[in-house]
């Protein structure tokens, strides 16, 4: 899951793939803003199917996060 979320981030939002680790911080490592991580969750509903709850976007901190919330459905 990882490494297609690393190719999301590098397709679609032009982040280098050398800054993304799991325990990169969306905002703050990675320069993530609102409209991106919007943006990210649509990407991430579409490609794998899912529907990502709205109050569930807040605890999105790290890579790791958004990994192991997408792993858990």
């Amino acid at each position: 899951m990882f490494e297609k979320l690393k190719n999301l981030f590098v397709e679609e939002l032009q982040i280098d793939a050398a800054d993304i680790t799991m325990d990169a911080e969306l905002i703050k490592d990675l320069g993530i803003n609102s409209i991106e991580l919007a943006d990210l969750v649509m990407l991430c509903e579409e490609k794998f199917d899912i529907e990502i709850d709205d109050e569930d976007i807040h605890k999105f901190v790290t890579v790791g996060d958004v990994v192991n919330y997408l792993e858990s459905r």
